[in-house]
């Protein structure tokens, strides 16, 4: 029997190993098959399409390989800014392109800064005299913002145009967590630090709705300017005014009240425009359907174009998204991974560094190991400058800090110089279901902070003064960067956040511009003249899918912090406690038999004896059913 089991687990183990060996030659010849690059025979003489099927970003986010075959749905697209920005300057100047065709179709949207990135590349598309023809079904800020740079702009006979202009909705939980009797503990600086508010309030305080209104009002300000600057014949009060009685006007027809306006231009199906743009472009020489045109696609044209590099190095690290302590990213910015790549590139013999920032800021912890990595670059002499794109907030300010010039444009946020922390109790709200804690306490510490019982004013005033601490240092490295005073902190800092234009007149920015200025600046100040240097876009080298899938499989699927800062390593214990009661609630109602295990004994490293990813979330909203009712 011992020799038939042994036999068994050998099979077994082939099994396993065949099963693997199958999955990973499948993701091989899968990336083989997606990452094949079409070669300049590939491009049609005729139209550039831009089919934006989805986001414009700063950096797109790698899909998982294992979540995109097992979801029913095609994820949601994303396109990088400077991507977009490069094919149209590159088609400006070809003479295989007779115009661009920009379909908006499922356009989702976009920051104010890119859309204006990709306006300016339109735009000079139309100075080489080429024109510009977009499409869509329902144009809103963010497609209108870029079909504007058009010369005819074409919506479906269904669809609609309307400006809603820039704003900001939150939910509030206060009345919520009053009712299911959770107390939500937060500690912080800064009176503008708002985040914390939908914890605390039922609306917006009145300094938050004092602050939204100055800042949203820039950017208002910001999106008319540029709008009218590319459309100044839109009379945009009467769009935005009485947008009912501008729809009445036409009949209740958002179409023809669009092109009213002079939102669109004309009025057509995607038929239509295709056959229009095969009159132009001319016929694909691939498709014999009666409305296909000659074009080629984005990413066709960018595996045709690479981009050139001659001269010297300046690295470019893109820091996007919210700032998180693990490996995470792209698309969300990992210390760790941005830390590694950093690292990686420290002996490159890079000329100057750009820092490219498009985040709100995130992890203290993270922000800050990101900003030691950048210094590591400064003691070797290295100029650092700092592009910021529609965020370089809170986090995304504090890893700016070690740059010598700091570009940015007027729509883009800034600022929020603030900390905080968020850390509830359900002591009340567990004794509503009949569950208690008691226990036994060597030190005033023992068992804090505790989210059961509450949090001791001890340990309450130990966090915020740890909070209190990081919020010194922050404004003083901020001064200290930028030569401002410290003293006058109350005026740039509060955890309010700015608009670049502000930013700039309070000194927190330099000069408005986008990467190309921040590039060229980095060159200057590496005594490198035009044409003899060139961008190195640090750790973009595309992830392969078996690369992935191996780190999937490698890490559970989750990335291990070793960045946590005090206030993490607390609130750890709170994730592990509720760990913890959903192993006893399971071993009341699981059979296990005789057991001898030490129930009172304490567990290493305060983890629970058996790990459920996703058992305490799933037990506090069982909790909060149950309370609720």
């Amino acid at each position: 029997m011992e020799f038939a089991r042994k036999v068994w687990k050998v099979l077994v183990a082939v099994k396993d190993g065949l099963a693997l060996l199958v999955l990973l030659m499948f993701f091989g010849l899968l990336y083989a098959v997606l990452s094949a690059r079409p070669g300049a025979a590939a491009v049609e003489d005729g139209a550039l399409l831009l089919k934006l099927d989805g986001f414009v970003v700063e950096e797109p986010s790698a899909p998982d390989p294992l979540t995109l075959l097992m979801s029913q749905q095609a994820p949601v697209g994303e396109y990088r800014a400077r991507d977009v920005v490069r094919a149209l300057r590159t088609a400006a100047r070809d003479e295989r392109v007779k115009l661009v065709a920009l379909d908006l179709s499922g356009f989702m949207g976009g920051g104010m800064v890119h859309l204006q990135e990709i306006g300016e590349a339109l735009d000079l598309v139309r100075k080489s005299g080429k024109k510009v023809y977009t499409f869509g079904l329902a144009y809103l800020d963010d497609g209108l913002l870029l079909a504007a740079h058009s010369d005819e702009v074409w919506i479906d006979p269904h669809g609609g145009a309307f400006i809603t202009g820039p704003g900001s909705q939150r939910l509030y939980y206060a009345g919520l967590l009053e009712k299911i009797k959770v107390k939500v503990n937060v500690f912080r600086v800064g009176t503008f630090k708002s985040a914390v508010e939908p914890y605390l309030l039922s609306s917006p305080s009145e300094a938050s709705r004092r602050s939204d209104d100055a800042l949203y009002g820039a950017l208002w300000q910001a999106w008319q300017a540029d709008y009218r600057k590319a459309r100044p014949k839109v009379d945009i009060g009467r769009v935005t005014g009485d947008s009912l009685a501008w729809i009445k006007e036409s009949g209740g027809d958002s179409a023809m009240a669009a092109k009213a306006a002079g939102l669109v231009d004309r009025i057509g199906t995607s038929s239509d425009f295709n056959r229009r743009l095969r009159e132009l472009a001319g016929e694909a020489p691939r498709d014999d359907s009666f409305e296909a045109f000659a074009h080629t696609d984005l990413a066709t044209w960018l595996d045709a174009n690479p981009e050139e590099k001659p001269g010297k190095a300046i690295g470019v690290v893109t820091i996007a998204g919210e700032i998180l302590n693990g490996d995470e990213g792209p698309g969300v910015a990992g210390a760790e991974r941005i830390v590694g790549v950093l690292e990686d590139a420290l002996d490159d013999d890079l000329a100057a560094l750009v820092v490219r920032v498009d985040s709100p800021g995130g992890a203290l912890m993270g922000s800050e190991h990101i900003r030691r990595a950048l210094l590591r670059f400064k003691d070797k002499k290295v100029p650092i400058v700092v592009s910021m794109a529609n965020l370089g907030a809170s986090g995304g300010y504090w890893v700016s800090t070690p740059a010598s010039r700091i570009y940015a444009e007027p729509a883009t946020i800034t600022g929020s110089i603030g900390v905080f922390a968020v850390m509830p109790t359900f002591g009340e709200a567990l004794g509503q279901v009949g569950i208690n804690e008691d226990g036994v306490k060597t030190t005033p510490l023992t068992g804090e902070p505790n989210v059961i019982g509450g949090i001791s004013p001890q340990v309450s005033e130990l966090i915020q003064a740890n909070i209190e601490k990081s919020y010194r240092e922050f404004t003083a490295l901020v001064a200290h960067s930028r030569g401002i005073s410290a003293e006058r902190a109350p005026d740039w800092a509060e955890g309010r956040p700015w608009d670049g234009g502000t930013a700039r007149q309070l000194g927190l920015v330099d000069e408005f511009g986008g990467l190309d200025e921040a590039l060229a600046h980095a060159a200057k100040l590496a005594k490198l003249d035009e044409g003899d240097w060139h961008a190195e876009y640090l750790g973009q080298e595309p992830t392969s899918p078996l690369a992935a899938v191996l780190k999937r499989f490698g890490s559970g699927g989750a990335s291990v912090s070793v960045h946590d800062d005090f206030f993490a390593t607390l609130a750890r214990r709170q994730t592990n406690l509720f760990a913890r009661l959903e192993a006893s609630l399971r071993g009341m109602t699981e059979t296990r038999g005789v057991q001898a295990m030490c129930e009172e004994c304490p567990v290493l490293g305060n983890a629970p004896a058996r790990r459920n990813d996703g058992a305490d979330a799933g037990l506090i909203l069982s909790l909060l059913k149950a309370i609720a009712g």
